[in-house]
């Protein structure tokens, strides 16, 4: 473990990756301070305004301060991201062990729905979850969480697949440990390495598909700022000021690169023969 944080301090790439989302962090808890305007706050008199000293990056075209709504739509971003992510996690993780450890038509069953799930693009998977269960953040996040967990399933039933089959696992078994207790203990800790740079690499994913999913409608409803929502208000007045959607589109660009820098330097690190 000490190897481990030992590579990612001497990881250029990580080190700014957790640097950034560190800071996004802080800049979502402190929103209401760091922001100088209410993001809902609306002024006829400054609709499509410049970026000045009064409003560093402009007003949108309802005379809303962009900067303040920037700096409140990182509480959603973050939230929406963790939220998918921890869907994807508590749906897929556990399938993926129950089909690689039974194996037989358990695993027939559980791999076939995985492949059925996987064929269908995933923004229109979770377009159909979404009008499912309502529009809304909260929703349109756990329908991307649904779409993202036969990833997860995947992954961890390949990594058990070799793992059910170690000397550990089988001494577990002699000793008469229960099947919870083989899996939680022996199976998981040692299947989970891949997932967790899949978690990372999922992280951004479901940021874009937040984002996506808002600049549709279906996400953060107005007037709660969110990034896509911004990106959806900026498009209507491009052809007006096209330098609307420069603050919202790199803040998911950088944020997106962020997630996947840190992902790819977690699979090198955890990985001994990409690490040499």
């Amino acid at each position: 473990m000490n190897g481990f944080f030992a590579f990612l301090r001497r990881d250029v790439r990580a080190a700014l990756a957790i640097a950034y989302l560190a800071l996004l962090v802080l800049v979502a808890v402190a929103a209401p301070w760091l922001s100088p305007y209410s993001p809902t706050a609306q002024n006829v008199n400054d609709m499509l305004a410049q970026p000045s000293a009064a409003h560093w990056l402009g007003t949108d075209d309802l005379g809303r301060d962009i900067l303040s709504r920037l700096i409140h739509g990182a509480p959603a971003t973050i939230y929406a991201s963790f939220l998918a992510v921890g869907v994807a996690i508590l749906l897929g993780v556990p399938v993926g062990l129950a089909a690689g450890y039974f194996g037989g038509w358990i695993d027939d069953v559980i791999s076939r729905t995985i492949d059925t799930l996987l064929s269908f693009p995933a923004i229109v998977l979770a377009i159909a979850v979404t009008g499912a269960l309502g529009i809304g953040l909260t929703n349109g996040m756990i329908a991307v969480g649904i779409v993202f967990a036969p990833q997860l399933a995947r992954l961890a039933r390949a990594r058990t697949l070799v793992v059910r089959h170690e000397l550990y696992v089988d001494a577990a078994r002699c000793f008469g440990a229960s099947t919870p207790h083989i899996l939680w203990r022996h199976v998981l800790p040692n299947a989970i390495q891949p997932v967790i740079v899949q978690v990372t690499l999922l992280l951004a994913a479901a940021l874009l598909a937040e984002a996506s999913l808002s600049f549709l409608g279906l996400g953060v409803q107005p007037p709660h700022p969110s990034w896509g929502a911004m990106l959806a208000r900026a498009y209507q007045a491009m052809d007006i000021a096209p330098e609307q959607m420069y603050p919202p589109g790199l803040a998911i660009l950088f944020t997106a690169l962020a997630f996947n820098a840190l992902g790819e330097s977690l699979r090198i690190a955890l990985d001994p023969t990409l690490k040499r």
